[in-house]
Parts: structure tokens; C-alpha cells; sequence
């Protein structure tokens, strides 16, 4: 029998005489499928245009250097990190035009006091867009795409020199924006943030700043999409790039958790499955619906080795966040002065970014955005009933908030497997019984409605 048939039937069956599996029910019983394609997100990703991702990189290449201590040069120069912040900030406004005023642009400016690599009190200005949702009952839920606009040279504090910056990171602010373009013609039933920020080549220093600030202000952010180099270098004769593919990076145990929670997840062997971890695991299945020609290789580490980016500002507030860069970075094209030497180029210029790689890096992006901002809320409280000792495993929950979700997949997957490799479909009911121990397998619970969108998956706690 097919999954709709199955939920359709579980929609017939009470509560009462639903709540537990069958006996033969096994590990083999269901392999995961990927939901369908959802039309109105498919012909959003047909609208994603290499030629106006190829202009805003160009746009903000001709900037000169958008080095954040290049603020005390003022927007009407053409030149430097204001005018920069200035013409985003036009761009959004133009894409809210375009459909009716749908956008809500907004800038989030602070003065970033002395501290390492901001040698004098600066101020630094990250400009976003919101996407209202349509829903009362879920717009308070939030999905966040960001990259940061600021560049720079070999020397770190060079405020005037040449810092074009192309892939590092125009790439991943034309993500951003082109995700806005796109997506602010549809309309989905949770919100939308698209930003941009600066101060990252500093320190981290503006999304530090626009993450404590959704953090004081108790902002529902399911989901951060951090987009850093993923223009997909293609200098001549480098035969070891992927085109087809982008690195996903995520962190596994969360950089939030209190002592109790280290302790639980210690116990219970979570350390690969916290929220950033279900997000990049997300992201790889959106890629299978939509984007079967480009691989997220999901890589299980926060970013890379010993390096760091916007992400992790929202990791530390508690945040669900990954970082998406290009398969392989070209460090002759990377904090480098533009010049030529012995015959190799230095410099981060537009003609080493592959403008069809960003735009599929930006379809995956605004592929997972519109999945998560149609998929119901995730259900709340998932418990793993502990009370007494048996094989079999009950797990209970509240349920998906906002009235959206007409049904939950109870997922597992062995121990040591990356990815969900079952699932079994249930309909609306707060409790499901499976015939397999919770010590052989990870479990997680993940509302669904009628056209197959899916919320976050959710790991079950002990409940004693």
C-alpha cells in the first residue's frame, strides 16, 4: 500500500485503537521516502537567475573594498562598506515593490566597541528583509537565510585598499538576495528572513549582534541557512573542484547546552543529533526532491578545520544553523591582494565564481526555506517512555502547534548511520508504539500534512 493510502486510512482509525504498530512491524518495515515536490517551490527554483546573481556579485565587487573599517567612508562615494549596506538595502526595497510591498526591509545598525581586529569603535549595519507568513497561527515562526557582505585583502585591518571579494562572501550575500527576489513572490505560512551582514572578516561581529538580539527578543528561528564562499572557484585547469557538489557543516553537540543537557546527551548517545545536525540532514533530503543533480555533502563538523563563520554566532544563542561552502576553496582567490606572481593570480575576482554553481546553491537554499515555511511546526515535548523495561519503544508528544499538521513520521535509523534509513506514518495522534528497542536505534518524531511538507525531525527524551 502507498504512504497516502496508509495515512489516509490511519485518518479513519481513532485514537484510541491506533496508537501502536503492529508486531511485524520491523526496522526493514519502511524505508524512507522523500516527500513530492511541492509546485509552487518547484517554480520558485525555476525562477533563480544565474544572469542577476552574476550582476549583484559584479555590483558589489565595484565597491571597491567593503572592509568594515571602511564605515567612516561615507555611501555617497559609491566606495566602501556603506555604500554597500546602502544599495542592498535598495535592492530589498526593490523586490518588496515588485510584489506589493510583501517585504518588511529593515537594518540592524550598532556600534561594535574596541576589541580584536577593530582597533577604533565602528559601526556596522546588517540589512534584512522579512517575509511575513501568512498563517496567524504560525508567522511566528521564523526560517533565516544570511551571508555577510564585508570583504578583505592579505591584511586584515587594510580598510582602503582593493578587497573585491567576490566569492568571500558576494557569493553567499547574492544567495541571500536572491532567495528574496524569488521567494517574496510566493507566500508561505511561516516567516522568512533574509540578511545580510557585516563585520564577519572582524569577527563575527554582526551576526554576533543580530543573534543576541533574536535571542533577547525570544524569536522562534527554527532554522539559520549560512551561506560563506560558495561561488564554486573555477580557476582554469583545477580538475579537483565539484560542481555538483556543496559542503553542508553542522555542529553536533550544541554549543548552548547546559551541563544537564551535556549529561543527557552523554547518556542517551546524542552527540549526532542535535537541532543543527536534523537541519543539515533536512537539507539533504530537500536536495533529493528538488535538486537530485547537486549533492549536499553533509560533513559532520561545525565548519572547517578550526575555522569559523556566521553560523556559529547563532549556534551560541541556541540557534539551529549550518554553513554551506563550496565543495573546494581556492586560497590563492581568499584574503588575497589582487596581483599576479609567478604567473598565478591572487585576488577574490568575479571571473573565478561559477554564477550556475551559486544559483544552485541558492535554489537549495530557497528550496529548504519554502519547505520549512509551508511544513508544519515541529511537535513539541517528544518523549521516550523509560518507566519501566521493555523492548518495545513508546514514544509520546504534543502536538504540532498551529493547527497545520495532519500526521507524524516516527523515524530511526541505527546507531551509527548517518542518515534516517525508516519511517512509519501515523496519523494525528500523540503517541506511537514501534516493536523495536530504543537501545538498538536513534528515534525522532516529525509532523507532516496533506501535500507531504515536513517539519524538523525531533529527538524523543526519556520520560520515567
Amino acid at each position: 500500500m502507498s504512504k497516502m493510502k496508509v495515512f489516509a486510512a490511519g485518518l479513519a482509525i481513532s485514537l484510541l485503537t491506533f496508537p501502536r504498530l503492529a508486531e511485524s512491524a520491523g526496522p526493514s518495515a519502511d524505508s524512507i521516502n522523500d516527500a513530492p515536490a511541492d509546485p509552487q517551490i518547484a517554480a520558485a527554483l525555476g525562477e533563480v537567475s544565474p544572469r542577476r546573481i552574476q550582476e549583484t556579485i559584479e555590483k558589489l565587487v565595484s565597491f571597491h573594498s567593503r572592509h568594515t573599517l571602511s564605515s567612516d567612508v561615507p555611501a555617497s562615494t559609491g566606495k566602501g562598506v556603506n555604500a554597500a549596506a546602502e544599495w542592498i538595502k535598495g535592492e530589498f526595497e526593490s523586490y518588496s515593490r515588485a510584489c506589493g510591498g510583501c517585504l518588511e526591509v529593515k537594518t540592524d545598525e550598532f556600534t561594535q566597541e574596541v576589541s580584536n581586529r577593530v582597533p577604533q569603535p565602528t559601526k556596522l549595519t546588517n540589512v534584512y528583509a522579512v517575509l511575513h507568513g501568512s498563517n496567524a497561527a504560525n508567522a511566528s515562526r521564523i526560517l533565516l537565510v544570511t551571508g555577510h557582505y564585508d570583504s578583505r585583502n592579505s591584511e586584515t585591518n587594510d580598510a582602503s585598499g582593493a578587497s573585491p571579494g567576490a566569492n568571500d562572501d558576494s557569493s553567499g550575500t547574492a544567495v541571500s538576495l536572491e532567495c528574496a527576489r524569488v521567494l517574496s513572490q510566493h507566500r508561505f505560512p511561516a516567516t522568512i528572513i533574509f540578511l545580510t551582514v557585516a563585520g564577519e572578516e572582524q569577527g563575527l561581529y554582526g551576526s554576533a549582534h543580530f543573534a543576541k538580539m533574536a535571542k533577547t527578543q525570544a524569536w522562534n528561528i527554527e532554522a539559520v541557512l549560512n551561506n560563506d564562499i560558495v561561488g564554486g572557484d573555477r580557476t582554469p585547469g583545477d580538475s579537483k573542484q565539484d560542481p555538483h557538489t556543496v559542503r553542508v557543516f553542522s555542529e553536533g553537540i550544541p554549543a548552548s547546552a547546559s551541563e544537564n543537557e551535556l549529561k543527557l546527551i552523554r547518556a542517551l548517545g546524542g552527540e549526532n543529533d542535535g537541532g543543527s545536525r536534523q537541519l543539515a540532514r533536512y537539507i539533504a533530503s530537500i536536495s533529493r526532491q528538488y535538486l537530485p543533480g547537486f549533492r549536499p555533502l553533509v560533513v559532520f563538523r561545525r565548519d572547517r578545520y578550526l575555522r569559523g563563520g556566521d553560523h556559529t554566532s547563532f549556534n551560541e544563542q541556541g540557534f539551529a544553523a549550518v554553513r554551506f561552502t563550496e565543495y573546494r576553496e581556492n586560497y590563492n582567490h581568499q584574503h588575497q591582494n589582487v596581483r599576479t606572481e609567478n604567473g598565478i593570480e591572487y585576488g577574490d575576482l568575479p571571473k573565478f565564481v561559477n554564477y550556475d554553481y551559486v544559483s544552485n546553491v541558492a535554489r537549495l537554499n530557497a528550496a529548504t526555506l519554502a519547505a520549512l515555511a509551508s511544513a508544519p511546526a515541529p511537535p513539541v515535548r517528544v518523549r521516550m517512555l523509560t518507566k519501566t523495561l521493555q523492548n518495545d519503544s513508546t514514544m509520546v508528544w504534543d502536538s504540532s502547534p498551529g493547527g497545520l499538521a495532519t500526521g507524524y513520521l516516527v523515524l530511526w535509523r541505527d546507531t551509527g548511520a548517518p542518515d534516517w534509513e525508516h519511517e512509519q506514518l501515523f496519523a494525528q495522534v500523540t503517541q506511537a508504539t514501534l516493536p523495536i528497542s530504543k537501545d538498538n536505534v536513534i528515534f525522532a518524531v516529525q509532523a507532516t500534512d496533506p501535500k507531504g511538507h515536513r517539519s524538523l525531525p525531533v529527538v524523543p527524551v526519556p520520560e520515567r
